[in-house]
């Protein structure tokens, strides 16, 4: 007889869930999803509360090539060989006896009936197939996921690239700080039209005693 927890964690595998929780960015490829994620680990955020759910999956069919006659043949004795390599050192090491002639008869041999193999495949399935391809699924977006108790704090960590630095002093309202120059030995720029002019000090009054 089954206790309910066993029940619990055997449906809990049987049937994975969708993860819950706020979603704190979004991006376009997982390698980016993944560096974020990368992000929050070196800020010491406790990475075990994040996701990265995939959304709106779509089967890719990326073809790489058209299938020849060389190319059919290359591939199916390459296949064989392997198996032939395969074969005759299993043999070797059941029986220390046989000589690595016996493998590169099993390599020679193997890659004679790939290479048969292969053309016969090929020719059977020429008008159904006749390129070469890889298939992917991939999504078109992908989340991060955190606990919602966790969301501030990992969009700020994201928002700064995972550093805490100190804000930078904001300037006195109305004070423009002066362009320096681009050389010491460069004029300092000219003050703007509209800036405030200093107040001109009255020249002193000509002394109108005569001179001995």
């Amino acid at each position: 007889m089954s206790t309910p927890g066993q029940l619990n964690g055997r449906n809990r595998l049987l049937y994975p869930t969708l993860p819950r929780g706020e979603v704190v960015a979004t991006f376009e490829s997982y390698p980016q999803a993944q560096e974020a994620v990368d992000v929050l680990a070196r800020a010491d955020f406790p990475v075990d509360k994040v996701s990265i759910v995939g959304s709106d999956l779509k089967s890719v069919e990326r073809v790489t090539g058209k299938l020849t006659w060389g190319r059919v043949a290359l591939a199916g004795a390459a296949s064989g060989a392997w198996l032939g390599i395969f074969f005759g050192l299993l043999l070797i090491i059941f029986s220390p006896t046989v000589s690595l002639a016996f493998v590169l008869a099993a390599l020679l041999i193997g890659a004679g009936f790939g290479m048969l193999w292969g053309i016969v495949t090929y020719a059977v399935n020429r008008r159904r197939r006749d390129f070469t391809s890889v298939q992917q699924v991939i999504a078109t977006s992908y989340s991060v996921l955190v606990d919602s108790d966790l969301g501030n704090r990992a969009r700020n960590l994201l928002a700064g690239g995972g550093a805490q630095e100190p804000a930078a002093a904001a300037p006195a309202p109305g004070w423009t700080p002066p362009a320096q120059p681009q050389h010491p030995s460069d004029p300092p720029p000219a003050p703007p039209a509209d800036a405030p002019q200093p107040p001109v000090q009255p020249a002193p009054p000509a002394d109108d005693r005569p001179t001995a």
